[in-house]
């Protein structure tokens, strides 16, 4: 990199117990990785392919390593590795790397292990028959064998005079096998491989310029040094430790900090609109998790903002507390109150450290079908998502000072690659990292295609740095509007949450951002009519918000509004009665023992009843008053008296004919008591027996046993931990999967995506991680992470 050219010594382990405590953090060899730059990585790659011990002359030689320059790079690249513990020298400048990283690849630089890993296993007498063939006098034991064949190999010249000589097959085949983008593909054998399969392959075997693995089905390999050899000295592995141009253009600190503070500012206000419309109404959440599309575009549609700006909101709250899942909605929590209340400079960090941290990307709104996706769906923590967050920080951090990139969206992109070569590109997106460069310009992270010092904060992971920063980039919250004469209110930057609480309750919103507009209509006054208020209270605080002086239409609005307010009402009542005599309608209303039916008074000759038609009738006529009712057409309603009849006859019991003594009574009285034995048996039983029954085995009838203590356990605790999670499952498909996974072998589900859609998929590598499993999708071509609860079946592969 740029800024570490300088030459350095590489730091040493004090002590093996030093060492083994800086392999044992939590910075493990699969979590470092992800987290290094490209130039990084190469030179671990190198290093595992020519595996260790190794010198860092042989390391130079590989990389193509041969100005100062160039040096000065890679001993940069050492330094960082020994930082991490994965790469150190002993006394004598020799190389090590830890154990697992040379195991972070299958065939680092598409080659296979070094000649004495792949001969471990061979027999001396194969060592000797190895030798032989290639000229060699092999000595006594078996490991000087191996040593002089190691010795053999390693010497590129010799390997290629004696491919030089092998026959045509042969050298076709090799040259074939060593070329740095061929990557054998790997089948199902059955039975004992076959060393001979493929024409020149016998020849090469017998030389150990090939080695079959006897343990290992697939076709045979070739040590790494013949396949360098092979490939010739002018062949080197690939270096960058230069990240690539991007276009630049001149800017001025004021400027970047004059863009961030808009884009904050307008984030700022859209996270106040989109909150405080899932506070009135919260979003419904999909049956199968996630807010869905129809949802997403009300909430926009009410809060003014687009697609993108929602879904970073609804996720970024979700994460730090603001929301949360309450059966089908998604309603604010009690943090959200006390969030509203601060001052947008206070509010904005809480936001911006969780985006920092969410591992997902928020604005993600299609899958790899092309999609939609809900939001909040819960999908599974994506780490690369997160690397690819921070190296667009690190990409932008790392630019030339008072310089910032052409295009956003272009030039950044190879520059997050370099800079985190594992971080994961979205299918959305067009150009690499597109939604993730989106992202950081919405809230103010990136302006001008620079980093901001809102960025910056992030970046060095400084909270007080960040509030400092957004305290002086946003304004305070605005608590007071211009209310205009064309029935709108204005409220310029982010408004306080008691002037957005008064305006959302009297007047529609209809625009937000760096300036939020409400409207008021003849709807929106009636509306907040309705809740009980005055049409003196909403002028009163209108007045008190508005910059000047009311508007004479607004008056004219809400007083003219409020005049046709309640002109014609409604009243709940289950029945009504009315009469010819207002004399006995009131003395119906003030009759004691009538109390409880709740009559009320409209008319002298009409009272409304809370209680239904029947039971207010048999109440009056049990008051000695002689009521009728009538139907809902106002006719006198007949009363007819109901006869029940038995649907049919029930025969009377009959004596079997042949059961001796069976209708006597002492015959009788036994099976009583026996009955009523066998029911008293039955409940200590009952009393006795486990509070869920175990679900059975659905091979042998046997239930699963969760005492894993005991030996007649049968069953395994994976099928056990999938039946908890896979709901969907049956018995049998919980038992195949959990085979598949105990036994490594390949299996087929039938899945539903976070999308809904159904699908089916062929998987291999599977790795249970509960409540996902993770596994090598063949229709993807790639790793994906599944949902235990999503599946639905499993079938063979």
């Amino acid at each position: 990199m740029a800024g570490r050219s300088d030459a350095v010594s590489l730091p040493e382990p004090r002590s093996a117990g030093e060492l083994a405590d800086r392999l044992q953090r939590p910075g493990s060899v699969a979590l470092v990785l992800p987290r290094l730059a490209l130039p990084y990585l190469q030179v671990a790659e190198a290093l595992a392919a020519l595996g260790a011990p190794s010198t860092r002359d042989v390391l130079a030689n590989l990389l193509g390593v041969a100005d100062e320059e160039g040096a000065r790079r890679l001993d940069t690249a050492l330094e960082v590795l020994a930082d991490h513990a994965l790469v150190w020298p002993d006394g004598n400048g020799t190389l090590h790397m830890a154990v697992p990283l040379r195991q972070a690849w299958d065939a680092p630089l598409g080659l296979d292990p070094p000649v004495s890993e792949l001969l471990a296993g061979v027999t001396s007498d194969e060592l000797r028959g190895m030798l032989a063939a290639l000229g060699v006098k092999p000595p006594g034991t078996k490991q000087q064998r191996l040593t002089n064949l190691v010795d053999h190999h390693s010497d590129p010249d010799r390997v290629t005079a004696v491919v030089a000589q092998a026959p045509a097959a042969t050298r076709a085949l090799l040259e074939r096998l060593a070329e740095h983008e061929f990557r054998p593909r790997q089948s199902v054998m059955f039975g004992a491989p076959e060393p001979g399969a493929e024409p020149g392959a016998r020849w090469a075997l017998d030389r150990g310029l090939l080695v079959q693995d006897r343990h290992r089905y697939g076709p045979a390999r070739m040590p790494a040094q013949v396949a360098l050899a092979l490939r010739g000295p002018d062949w080197h592995a690939p270096f960058d430790p230069v990240p690539p141009l991007a276009r630049l253009l001149p800017v001025t600190t004021e400027e970047v900090e004059r863009e961030a503070a808009a884009a904050v500012t307008a984030f700022a206000a859209h996270a106040s609109s989109v909150l405080s419309v899932c506070a009135a109404e919260p979003p419904v959440r999909l049956k199968s998790g996630g807010v869905g599309v129809r949802e997403l575009v009300r909430v926009g549609k009410a809060a003014r903002c687009d697609e993108t700006v929602l879904r970073v909101v609804l996720e970024t709250a979700y994460a730090a507390g603001l929301l949360a899942r309450e059966g089908n909605l998604v309603p604010v929590t009690e943090a959200y109150d006390a969030w509203a209340e601060l001052e947008p400079g206070e509010r904005i960090p809480l936001l911006l450290r969780t985006w920092w941290t969410l591992p997902l990307t928020p604005a993600q709104a299609r899958d790899e079908e092309g999609k939609s996706l809900p939001a909040l769906a819960g999908t599974p923590p994506c780490d690369g998502c997160v690397q690819a967050r921070h190296g667009l920080l690190a990409a932008a951090a790392d630019l030339p000072a008072d310089r910032g990139v052409r295009q956003a969206s272009e030039d950044l992109g190879p520059l997050v690659a370099w800079h985190r070569p594992l971080a994961d590109e979205l299918p959305q997106d067009k150009t690499p990292f597109a939604t993730v460069i989106r992202e950081a310009e919405l809230l103010g992270v990136l302006a001008r295609g620079a980093l901001s010092g809102i960025g910056a904060a992030l970046l060095a992971d400084d909270a007080e740095d960040l509030l400092a920063c957004t305290r002086r980039l946003l304004p305070a919250a605005t608590g007071t509007a211009l209310i205009c004469a064309d029935l709108t209110a204005v409220a310029t930057g982010t408004p306080s949450a008691r002037l957005t609480t008064l305006l959302d309750s009297v007047a529609d919103r209809e625009a937000g951002g760096t300036a939020s507009v409400w409207r008021f209509s003849p709807g929106s006054v009636r509306r907040a009519l309705d809740t009980g208020r005055s049409p003196e209270g909403i002028t009163a605080d209108l007045t008190a918000v508005a910059a000047g002086p009311l508007p004479q239409p607004l008056s004219y609005l809400i007083a003219d509004t409020a005049r046709r307010h309640g002109h014609v009402r409604l009243a709940p009542a289950a029945c009504v009665i009315h009469g010819e005599e207002p004399a006995l309608l009131a003395e119906l209303t003030v009759h004691r023992k009538l109390a409880g039916l709740g009559l009320r008074q409209l008319a002298p000759t009409v009272l409304v009843s809370r209680t239904p038609l029947d039971k207010t009738l048999a109440a009056l006529r049990a008051e000695g008053y002689a009521p009728v009712a009538e139907t809902a057409d106002g006719t006198v309603r007949i009363e007819k008296a109901e006869q029940r009849r038995a649907s049919a006859p029930v025969p009377s019991p009959r004596v079997a004919r042949n059961t001796a003594g069976a209708g006597r009574p002492a015959a009788r009285t036994k099976r009583v008591r026996e009955a009523a034995d066998g029911l008293r048996a039955l409940a200590v039983r009952l009393r006795e027996s486990p509070a869920t029954s175990p679900a059975p085995d659905p091979y042998n009838g046997i239930p699963f046993d969760t005492d894993t203590d005991t030996d007649t356990d049968t069953d395994t605790d994976t099928e056990e931990i999938i039946a908890g999670y896979a709901s969907g499952l049956s018995l049998t498909d919980v038992r195949q999967l959990a085979h598949a996974v105990d036994a490594g072998q390949a299996i087929t589900i039938e899945y539903v995506a976070a999308s809904g859609s159904h699908t089916v998929r062929s998987l291999s590598d599977l790795e249970l991680d509960p409540p996902y499993l993770h596994a090598w999708c063949h229709l993807r071509n790639d790793e994906r992470v599944f949902t235990l609860s999503r599946v639905q079946g499993v079938m063979p592969a």
